[in-house]
């Protein structure tokens, strides 16, 4: 019991560090209200309330409670075995497949999009402790398609994997292009991966048919003791063919492109703020969004860094998304809940609002699904 918790202590201290070395922001641009003379915050939030005394009384809560506590039942998480050989020639369908936590691998206009790649055994700085998997990436490096293009919500090490995006980085037919918040490109260059654009809030890029924004989301980064919020975090929205109006995204002029827009939000990691309804008033309701769902008890420290399933449906609605897939839940034992608990809960929210399950989804790890239905 003593191991186990001084290895809990042990990661979740890196992973919540709350010290703050005084530093200069190389970035700051007084004119933008979310950049600080050291780092970065929030919009709508001024402080997350997560810092050193609430993480120990976290700590010592969820020790003494015996928490987390495990799935009810012993429950098994359900897997499927993705189509390998179809995902890796695919070059026409719009496809969606759950890797595992905040991993999808999104096939959109013949682009092979990762979100947030981990697929290392832990979400941790060290080889030996901290976050173990507990289901399995559900594709191997050796499994997946040659990789186009990666985006990066922010460094936590559960969304940012050293081992994988090095594979990534060395796979055969070149390096994907990283898409990565502000500050973040001098890491990337220190692991020798070159290939990397930055990104500042509502910034914009193309990249082969595809329109890139990073977008405001509420939470904030840290690798260590002494780098808290001092590089950015945000979700990613993505559109190609026709913008709204009709314009098409440069190197999208194919019929077929123009027949078929498409757009998809990925939030990575995130407290409910006004943030989605921001993003939705600029760049317009999304087709497709990845929202997380776990990773929310205890409310009084996750709550404005981490959604629980009432806000993911407010994220929803307020994105205005057609469709959506419920992500990071059900792979890493990062707080509270018990790690089956999140889908029964969307269950019940999306009945108090009247929305379809088809119109939110919960997929099985590996399972590939059409994000246009």
């Amino acid at each position: 019991m003593k191991r186990t918790l001084i290895k809990r202590l042990t990661w979740l201290a890196v992973l919540l560090c709350a010290g703050c070395a005084a530093v200069v922001n190389l970035h700051y641009d007084k004119n933008k209200p979310h950049h600080t003379p050291a780092g970065f915050r929030n919009n709508y939030l001024a402080n997350l309330n997560n810092g050193s005394g609430n993480f120990w009384k976290w700590q010592w809560q969820r020790f003494s409670a015996g928490l987390p506590k495990p799935p009810a039942n012993n429950y098994q998480f359900p897997r499927v075995k993705p189509d390998v050989a179809r995902l890796k020639a695919n070059r026409s369908e719009t496809t969606a497949t759950w890797i595992g936590h905040a991993t999808v691998l999104l096939q959109v206009a013949g682009v092979n999009i990762l979100t947030d790649p981990h697929l290392t055994e832990r979400a941790s700085p060290v080889s030996f402790a901290g976050p173990k998997r507990v289901v399995p990436p559900a594709l191997s490096f050796d499994e997946l398609p040659h990789i186009d293009m990666v985006v990066i919500s922010h460094n936590h090490y559960d969304h940012l994997d050293l081992g994988t995006v090095r594979r990534l980085a060395q796979q055969t037919g070149g390096s994907p292009r990283f898409f990565v918040p502000l500050g973040n490109k001098k890491w990337f260059a220190e692991q020798g991966i070159g290939d990397v654009i930055e990104m500042d809030w509502w910034d914009q890029q193309r990249f082969k048919s595809l329109e890139i924004t990073f977008t405001p989301v509420q939470h904030w980064s840290a690798r260590s003791f002494s780098d808290r919020s001092q590089t950015l975090w945000g979700g990613w929205h993505v559109r190609t063919g026709a913008r709204p109006g009709g314009t098409l995204t440069a190197g999208s002029a194919s019929a077929g492109a123009a027949a078929a827009p498409f757009s998809f939000f990925f939030a990575g990691d995130t407290g409910y703020s006004k943030d989605f309804a921001d993003i939705a008033a600029r760049l317009g309701a999304v087709d497709f969004a990845m929202i997380p769902l776990g990773a929310y008890e205890p409310r009084w420290f996750m709550a404005p860094q981490h959604a629980d399933p009432p806000e993911s449906v407010k994220i929803h609605r307020d994105l205005q998304a057609q469709t959506s897939l419920g992500i990071h839940w059900g792979t890493f034992e990062l707080t509270d809940e018990p790690l089956d608990e999140p889908p029964a809960r969307l269950a019940v929210e999306l009945a108090k609002a009247a929305i379809a399950p088809e119109r939110f989804r919960v997929l099985m790890h590996g399972e590939t699904m059409d994000p246009r239905k």
